[in-house]
């Protein structure tokens, strides 16, 4: 019975105010559009708001919470941390939390040899540039370090302890993986990684979990799991506001 009062109020108005109604419809699209990208840039987050699908990450979190989600690259990951990630050949990105950290060079190599290298400080007292050419590329193959020579000059003559610079290693290399697990799930998530992927970069977090409403996002939920009720959804959304004349 509504929907033909919807039909009845679209029959009765003129083609100006049809194109008015139209209209308003793409500007409602356009402004929720923009409000979305805006989102994006702030928050640094691909998608800044998401809705959990399952129950892997109970009691934390719900089916149907609603999650807001920022994604500074300056901000590192932590243990403990809940991320939103994508993984190789699914289209779903996952809600687990942050279980283990693997930081490469700092914890294997950095530390031992950045000692060294701030107690020699040999690229700030080297004056023959072939010289320090030659040192430079004997730690660079120590160490497995692709950065230019003037970083690790700037880093040198700022400490003699050596943690400054441990700390710039860990900076400027940025290889940090970390492995996750859902709070309700048994084991952790290799299983669900591609096939010989044993840990998570950087590159794969969509964003981290800032905030959250209870089950606000059970509507997407049942959108997706009847594509009919989502279009019904969509098409008396449209209607109404074709016909809402204020």
């Amino acid at each position: 019975m509504l929907s033909l009062d919807f039909l009845d109020d679209v029959r009765r108005m003129n083609k100006r105010q049809l194109y008015y109604q139209v209209l308003n419809f793409g500007m409602i699209v356009s402004s929720a559009l923009m409000i979305w990208k805006g989102l994006m840039v702030v928050t640094g987050s691909e998608s800044p708001i998401v809705v959990v699908l399952s129950g892997s990450m109970e009691p934390a979190f719900h089916r149907g919470d609603l999650l807001f989600l920022t994604n500074q690259i300056e901000d590192p990951i932590r243990v403990g941390e809940i991320v939103v990630f994508r993984i190789e050949g699914r289209e779903i990105p996952i809600v687990h939390r942050v279980l283990k950290i693997h930081e490469k060079y700092v914890k294997n190599l950095g530390g031992l040899y950045c000692r060294h290298l701030a107690k020699f400080s040999v690229f700030s007292r080297l004056k023959s540039p072939g010289l320090l050419f030659l040192v430079w590329k004997w730690f660079q193959t120590l160490l497995s370090i692709s950065e230019p020579l003037p970083v690790l000059l700037s880093i040198s003559k700022k400490d003699v302890g050596g943690s400054e610079l441990h700390r710039a290693f860990k900076m400027q290399n940025g290889d940090i993986k970390f492995l996750t697990k859902g709070d309700n799930n048994a084991v952790d998530d290799r299983g669900l990684y591609k096939r010989g992927q044993h840990w998570l970069e950087k590159k794969d977090v969509v964003g981290r979990a800032r905030g959250f409403v209870p089950y606000i996002g059970i509507v997407t939920i049942l959108m997706n799991d009847y594509p009919k009720f989502k279009y019904a959804v969509l098409f008396l959304l449209g209607l109404f506001v074709l016909v809402h004349r204020e």
